[in-house]
């Protein structure tokens, strides 16, 4: 017979839990039983790899300790392996007892979530340890509460060796009907891989970058498929524009819906108009594609267009409002 003990505390000198638990191993290991401990806390970058552990264990104590509110995010983390990773079969057959020590409020609470997990995740709940410890010497110096875990060992041991019945849970019956969770159909070897694969931070960057390289890749085919017109716009601005003496500006319009900016050069009476990057601008604007729409059909102007917030505009105020005086398309 083989046990696991999977330990969710932060493995502190005066934690009961550690006690207790040690308890019942020493018993366990009286009775031939083969006893594994697994410290979450030490194997906290590999919690998705443990439910593997899970393959030759006839039973398994769930231990944790409620510090300040539930049963820990170590423990919660391995849960969750379990339902993501772990063989659902293999787990249907394995005996759970819960350990739930608190130095504060919540033991109960903690020892119910574990019930409830191991029986959604399809297992075989025994009954379980939960006390409210404020110091471990309560319990070192206490032969009744030791009876009290040394019994519970021994009824843990006796329940797995007799393979004794449990009755039918509702929270089973839940889980068929609602559950939302996907059902990949993974083999157990293929899931134990891709746990593998999850607890592997170099593996999962590399795969980020990969997915972030393709989605690059993609847009680029995209844009070459489809060529964008790059005379838009600039018949328009030809023909309405109005020469003014003194005024040399540059100015670089962002449409959102184009990939080059617009720009539009005018030095006294010439103007030159085009898609690209060109010098450095003195004023830069950015705003949708109907909002320029509206000012070369001259519902709108570059000025009134900035005052009621349809764009954004960097650089000189007044550069700006000299662009309505040469472009005049009311």
């Amino acid at each position: 017979m083989k046990i696991n003990i999977y330990y969710g505390g932060r493995g502190l000198m005066d934690d009961p839990t550690l006690f207790v638990i040690n308890k019942m191993k020493e018993v366990l290991e009286e009775l031939r039983v083969k006893v594994e401990c697994f410290q979450l806390y030490e194997l906290k970058n590999s919690i998705t790899t443990l439910p593997q552990s899970l393959k030759d264990a006839d039973g398994v104590i769930l231990a944790t300790t409620v510090e300040w509110y539930g049963i820990g995010g170590y423990m919660q983390q391995f849960l969750d392996s379990c339902w993501l990773y772990g063989d659902k079969e293999r787990i249907s057959e394995i005996y759970m007892c819960p350990v739930v020590m608190s130095t504060t409020y919540g033991e109960k609470e903690g020892h119910l979530d574990l019930t409830a997990s191991w029986e959604i995740l399809g297992g075989r709940p025994s009954d379980g340890i939960c006390g409210y410890i404020t110091d471990t010497s309560m319990l070192e110096g206490n032969d009744e509460y030791i009876r009290i875990i040394e019994k519970k060992a021994e009824n843990l041991y006796r329940t797995i060796n007799q393979k004794m019945a449990c009755l039918p849970a509702s929270n089973q019956a839940v889980k068929q009907k609602v559950a939302i969770t996907k059902n990949i159909n993974f083999t157990p070897q293929e899931t134990e891989q891709l746990s593998e694969y999850v607890s592997d931070d170099t593996y999962v960057q590399r795969q980020k970058a990969d997915i972030q390289e393709l989605a690059s890749m993609f847009r680029n085919m995209m844009g070459s498929s489809e060529k964008e017109d790059t005379t838009e716009f600039i018949k328009e601005i030809q023909e309405h524009f109005k020469p003014q003496p003194g005024i040399a500006a540059s100015y670089k319009v962002v449409i959102e819906e184009k990939k080059a900016p617009l720009m539009i050069q005018i030095n006294g009476g010439t103007l030159q108009c085009f898609y690209g990057e060109g010098h450095r601008a003195d004023v830069e604007m950015l705003l949708t594609k109907d909002a320029f729409l509206d000012i070369v059909t001259g519902k709108n102007t570059f000025q009134a267009s900035f005052m009621a917030g349809d764009m954004r505009m960097k650089g000189d105020f007044k550069v700006l409002r000299a662009l309505d005086q040469v472009l005049i398309f009311g």
